[in-house]
């Protein structure tokens, strides 16, 4: 193809992946509920987050109002994980029945309670709540667009400030929620749906006359009866041992043009959107040509080499070549620690599987936001599955080093990976527990991911191992010499560190873009859902992976340096360092944790992915070598 056609077949593809959401594309994950007036709509909350310490807990932690009876929702695997606890709440309303000043109760604070309110104040926590399926959110004001906003997921539980002419900072607890609930009505039935879930939180220290009667009591400061509503927070509730919060509500309804299938469109806009967009077209745009260039290079190159290979006549011209042709009889020699290579390239497999069946998925529209937890379970039982596919490729790479105790390397691809990922989190758990927070794994959640890894996962690791011992070896297209060639001495650029360290910076350039905004998604507790993008992004990731590894194995094997099989993992593997470097980058420069457990947390789970994004860079690295090599060495003519 033309570099022309190259050009515009990319901007297509951009185009594609950039365009935002369309209206009713993704599947929503759960059918819509159609609400007559006057039908009941059940409130319900969620764990309160915190962007300072990373650290979930039950809204029902805190001195909030309780119903009678709380429920626990049913939770999926990846919602237990991601610390959700979906309860219910007393918070009650009528659809299209608007309701001003609603008392829910009267708290008196105590020092526990005080001492709790203030810590969560302090931290800037948010409280999440649920309404048909759509989380909370704050409208708040975009500076640089008139009349566009952005929405923050779920109210802060408080905040801090001073009175006028006062040095001493206060805690202020937000007591008044004015919630806002946007419908989509259908004329001919006259039924509805919900499409938003607003609210404006305020601190009002309320008052009332005569004596307290439970909700039937009447408040000065706001009066459904005066039509006096609360629009500000100039006498506000402070959190105070001994005093009395009292907890009201305003709920106010408003149609809407937004349709069902669009409502979550709103939520999904990101608010530098355009940065985004430039910049991630920007960073592919060089990549891809960067890729090319190298491609078309080596093309012109090996075609080149291998023309003149195959016209050598002569044993004197044979001889006086020097290059890749001359290591041919110990390029295919099994490595030093093959079997740990073969592990680490069925470990990659299967991540490889695993990412790229759940994002066909996601782009697909199947792991809608929606549906909480989905994205997290379906990879989970996907990884769990991919099994199959790591046993397979690491014996069939086993049984091309000569190996014949397949069971042994099955064993290993079974437990070290996920071993050590499942010690890093239990340590981490442990450490969640120890503070208390509902983001800390239940026993028997616990249990139920050992079973996953042990009752199907290594079974299938076996199968497949036992699958791919099976099947013929792989014939090397070039004898092996019993005595391995010396090595000449190499170039300073040649050296191992050297090259490897320079080869993962163009993956980890690929991706670290994305890499900001997913790191956003996931620590400042906003929605990530361009997976258009982050398709696109994959397939970058996989050809320069691909490409810098075969650049540097082709330049390794010009120096007549044979020992490409580790380097060509490593090459590409790099690149998770420079991932690493980066998380740690941006802990410093864009998180605000202060918390030493929450540091270990985040470094904890930065560390397992750095981890899993080795495995996977590597693999890709490895796998476009061996081929490479195989493709240039049954290209030549060898005597």
């Amino acid at each position: 193809m033309a570099p022309t056609a190259w050009a515009v077949a990319l901007t297509a593809l951009c185009l594609v992946a950039l365009a935002p959401p369309a209206a009713g594309f993704y599947l929503p994950g759960v059918a819509p509920n159609d609400f007559e007036k006057k039908d009941p709509l059940q409130v319900k909350v969620n764990k309160l987050t915190s962007i300072k310490t990373q650290l979930p807990y039950s809204y029902y932690s805190l001195p909030f109002c309780k119903p009678d009876t709380i429920v626990d929702s049913a939770e999926n695997l990846g919602e237990v994980l991601r610390g959700d606890r979906i309860e219910n709440s007393p918070y009650t309303f009528e659809m299209r029945e608007p309701q001003m000043c609603q008392i829910v109760c009267k708290i008196t604070v105590g020092e526990k309670e005080a001492k709790l309110l203030k810590e969560k104040i302090e931290d800037e926590y948010r409280v999440n709540m649920i309404l048909d399926n759509l989380p909370l959110v704050v409208p708040i004001q975009r500076v640089d667009q008139e009349g566009a906003y952005f929405y923050q997921h779920g109210f802060h539980v408080g905040a801090k400030g001073k009175y006028s002419g006062s040095k001493d900072e206060k805690y202020f607890i937000h007591n008044h929620l004015s919630f806002m609930v946007k419908y989509h009505r259908d004329e001919q039935r006259d039924v509805s749906r919900i499409v938003a879930f607003e609210v404006k939180p305020y601190s009002v220290k309320h008052e009332y006359e005569g004596q307290w009667n439970d909700k039937k009591t009447r408040l000065t400061t706001c009066d459904p009866h005066a039509q006096r509503i609360i629009t500000s927070s100039d006498s506000p509730q402070e959190v105070e041992v001994g005093k009395d919060i009292i907890f009201t509500y305003d709920v106010d309804f408003k149609e809407s043009d937004i349709k069902w299938a669009s409502r979550w469109d709103s939520y999904l806009l990101m608010t530098d959107d355009q940065i985004h967009w430039f910049s991630i077209v920007n960073s592919l745009m060089i990549v891809l040509f960067l890729s090319g260039m190298v491609a078309m290079i080596m093309l012109r190159t090996l075609y080149r080499d291998i023309s003149k290979y195959n016209q050598l006549e002569t044993q004197e011209e044979a001889q006086e070549e020097t290059g890749w042709k001359l290591v041919h009889g110990d390029v295919f020699r099994p490595p030093s620690n093959s079997d740990w290579l073969c592990v680490y390239v069925g470990t990659g497999v299967q991540f490889f599987g695993m990412l790229l069946v759940t994002m066909v998925f996601a782009v697909l529209g199947f792991l809608s936001p929606s549906n909480r937890g989905g994205l997290m379970t379906a990879m989970l039982l996907l990884w769990v599955f991919m099994g199959l596919l790591a046993g397979y490729s690491s014996s069939r790479l086993y049984k091309l080093f000569k190996g014949s105790e397949w069971k042994n390397i099955a064993l290993r691809t079974a437990f070290t990976f996920p071993g050590s990922v499942f010690a890093i989190f239990f340590f981490l758990n442990a450490l969640i527990w120890g503070e208390k927070s509902s983001g800390a794994v239940p026993f028997t959640t616990m249990f139920a991911l050992v079973l996953l890894w042990f009752g199907i996962s290594v079974p299938l690791v076996f199968v497949g191992s036992f699958l791919g011992f099976k099947k013929p070896t792989i014939e090397d297209p070039v004898k092996t010499n019993k005595i391995p060639r010396q090595i000449p001495e190499q170039a300073w650029y040649m050296n191992p560190i050297f090259s490897i360290l320079i080869g993962g910076i163009l993956p980890f350039g690929a991706v670290f873009i994305e890499l900001f905004f997913i790191l956003t998604s996931i620590w400042l507790h906003q929605f990530y859902y361009i997976f258009g993008f982050l398709f696109l992004v994959f397939l970058i990731l996989i050809v320069t992976c691909a490409e810098i590894s075969i650049v540097l194995c082709y330049f390794q094997l010009c120096s007549e340096d044979y020992l490409w099989w580790w380097r060509s993992y490593l090459t590409s593997g790099s690149s998770a360092l420079y991932l690493f470097l980066y998380a740690t980058f941006y802990f410093f420069t864009k998180l605000e944790i202060t918390k030493f457990v929450s540091a270990v947390l985040y470094f904890g789970y930065m560390l397992i992915a750095s981890y899993a994004f080795f495995a996977l860079t590597g693999t890709i690295g490895f796998y476009a070598c061996f081929l490479f090599t195989r493709l240039i060495y049954s290209s030549v003519k060898i005597e």
